[in-house]
């Protein structure tokens, strides 16, 4: 096996080993759902493993932008939980639309990782590199490149070890009495919405209690324990590697660079690609002016103020709006929106569904614009004749 044998004089730290520590961020980017995978645990080259050996690990999953207000319970949050978010997936609206769904649990199970999907693929494509790697360095007899291959490849095991976790979405306990509704309105800050029709145990999961994450490795000082043997591991193993043949380093690169690509790719693709939320059934409601040709059939509305007014037609309420301070608190929005909420009331079922076997429900007609640009003349009209007799 070709070793150090020229001494420190011939010890090298080439630039290819940096190869193996880029990609932070593509990497940072689905952390928390591969760390859900037991695929984790799978000895693999990693492109920058020092992303994921932190000195403390998150609490709780990365939530969303977003108001969530309950339309009948009075909850309201300042941000999206991470699975209700994906669930429902409202990102990907545009500005002032609306849209509408009715979640509902199928089963006792929990939402996961999936077991086949883009992760998963690039976690191969790592262990097939590190075999090939390692097929290589035995080929060529090069043990400082067989060193590199173990302690790289090992290393992702000891990071999964640190990382994995379960996640439990929490639970009503107290099933007597009776609870209202759990629909609730999420107000995203291009001014769309997502009318998310449910029961109280949904909202309660998805929305308004905190996810729970249970780490495999539970004791931190073991953890922290865990990285620090884990950083030794990545400085050894890229100082192997920089100490490789030149043949052999061409082959890392290459992996890496391979690699790196793979994971800017699968970083790119939506969060949901990531998930498997088949314990919760999603169902696509309409209103009578929704795009029929768009997923989701969503309201397209030019104006804030038209986007709200629909909302307030699927709920036929407006007070979740003032506790979730969707409009300014001034006479006119309050005169307008207990009009809206009025007018709302006429609001039905549509005959005649924008598609088939999707629930539509059909607009009133009513000029939610011109009605609130009347009473803001009014209140102005008051203000400066308020100002004159003073």
């Amino acid at each position: 096996m070709h070793w150090v044998t020229g001494g420190l004089h011939n010890f090298q730290l080439d630039i290819v080993g940096f190869l193996a520590i880029l990609g932070e961020g593509s990497v940072l980017a689905n952390a928390q759902v591969s760390t859900l995978s037991k695929w984790i645990f799978l000895p693999r080259l990693l492109p920058a493993p020092q992303a994921l050996l932190r000195p403390t690990r998150p609490s709780k999953l990365e939530p969303h932008p977003g108001r969530v207000t309950g339309v009948y319970s009075g909850n309201d949050r300042d941000s999206i939980n991470h699975i209700g978010n994906i669930v429902c997936d409202g990102n990907s609206m545009d500005d002032y639309s609306v849209r509408c769904v009715t979640v509902g649990r199928r089963n006792i199970n929990q939402a996961k990782s999936k077991t086949v999907g883009p992760l998963t693929g690039v976690l191969f494509l790592g262990a097939g590199l590190s075999a090939v790697l390692l097929a290589l360095s035995i080929y060529y007899g090069d043990g400082m490149s067989l060193l590199a291959t173990a302690l790289l490849s090992l290393l992702s095991s000891l990071i999964g070890w640190g990382n994995h976790w379960k996640l439990h979405l929490p639970k009503r306990i107290e099933k007597s009495g009776k609870v209202p509704r759990g629909d609730v309105v999420i107000r995203y800050p291009k001014g769309s919405f997502l009318v998310v029709k449910c029961e109280e145990d949904v909202a309660r999961e998805l929305y308004f209690a905190p996810e729970s994450i249970e780490y495999t490795l539970s004791h931190a000082p073991a953890y922290r324990m865990l990285s620090l043997l884990g950083t030794l591991m990545l400085m050894g193993g890229v100082i192997a590697l920089a100490n490789a043949e030149p043949k052999l380093q061409i082959a890392w690169a290459g992996a890496y660079m391979l690699l790196n690509a793979a994971y800017w790719t699968v970083a790119a693709l939506p969060a949901k690609l990531h998930w498997d939320t088949s314990c919760f059934k999603v169902t696509m409601e309409a209103l009578s002016d929704s795009d029929k040709n768009i997923k989701g059939f969503p309201s397209k509305n030019t104006t804030f103020t038209q986007a709200l007014w629909k909302v307030i037609v699927l709920t036929r309420n407006a007070n979740w709006a003032r506790r979730g301070e969707a409009a300014p608190d001034t006479k006119a929005w309050r005169a307008w929106m207990n009009d809206a909420q009025f007018t709302a009331q006429d609001a039905h079922e549509a005959e005649v569904p924008i598609k088939h076997g999707v629930k539509t429900w059909q607009v009133p007609v009513w000029n939610a614009q011109e009605r609130l640009r009347e009473l803001l003349d009014e209140q102005r009209a008051e203000e400066e004749k308020g100002v004159e007799e003073v």
